[in-house]
């Protein structure tokens, strides 16, 4: 009996959570569906398809800390996926879309994209000691591809056809790629823990950002993606400047305390 159980609790342990990673793999084939649509030319498609993968993403981490099924396979795989969804397909659409009429600079800039976001992926993992801890910094990949969709969703609701050869798509690029790698604080939904009581006004929040998303989407998305962009950028110089403010205060009460012993 004792034999039994020994082999019950070793194929429990060696098993998976299907609930989570499948939610997972979603995202991945989210991911993958973008890149096909993006190389067929179907660009809008892709930009939605990215959007699509930002909410199985949410999905999967919500439910395994929800139900507490996080496991390193889960978190392994996640990554992987977000690599897939939000690296990959997100640089080769904005390659395929607008990036390839300058040539290497074009593909210069989307390679970054993808290496930054690797980078990013790999520097939350490692500060990640245990499943359910944060780490914001720099912006998070999901974050990054869902502002690059924004602005290809946005401009096919009063466009049509390729935006032609404009400067700001490879240095819209490059900044965010670089703000991903970059040690600036930025928020995610993953900070949210919805197990805790919120504030009523947090549920009026909520339901005003779904009506706006329901009436108008697409410029909903890109606007939403504008803030939380500038936001972050705004909210660190603020910092900045708090933090070189109370170190000068902190020095001239050294000095004063000197002076007068």
């Amino acid at each position: 009996m004792a034999f039994k159980k020994r082999e019950f609790d070793r194929k429990t342990k060696k098993g998976i959570y299907l609930l989570p990673n499948t939610l997972t793999l979603c995202g991945m084939f989210c991911g993958f569906f973008a890149i096909m649509s993006a190389i067929n030319g179907n660009f809008l498609y892709a930009a939605w398809a990215i959007v699509l993968a930002n909410i199985f993403d949410g999905l999967d981490g919500w439910i395994a800390r929800l139900t507490n099924t996080a496991t390193r396979f889960g978190i392994e795989l996640d990554s992987l996926s977000d690599l897939v969804a939000f690296g990959v397909a997100p640089a080769v659409l904005m390659y395929k879309w607008a990036l390839m009429p300058f040539g290497r600079l074009g593909w210069a800039a989307a390679f970054l994209f993808v290496a930054c976001g690797a980078l990013r992926l790999a520097r939350f993992n490692v500060q990640t000691g245990v499943p359910g801890s944060k780490s914001f910094k720099g912006m998070p990949i999901p974050g990054a591809a869902t502002i690059l969709s924004s602005i290809i969703i946005f401009y096919y609701e009063f466009r049509t056809g390729l935006p032609g050869k404009n400067i700001f798509f490879p240095v819209i690029t490059i900044l965010i790629a670089l703000l991903m790698v970059s040690t600036l604080k930025y928020h995610g939904l993953k900070e949210v823990d919805f197990r805790e009581k919120k504030p009523f006004w947090f549920l009026v929040v909520f339901v005003l950002i779904l009506f706006i998303m329901l009436m108008h989407p697409q410029p909903a998305i890109f606007i939403f993606a504008m803030i939380y962009l500038f936001w972050g950028i705004i909210e660190n110089i603020y910092l900045f400047i708090k933090r070189k403010k109370l170190k000068q205060d902190t020095e001239a009460e050294g000095q004063e305390t000197e002076e007068q012993t």
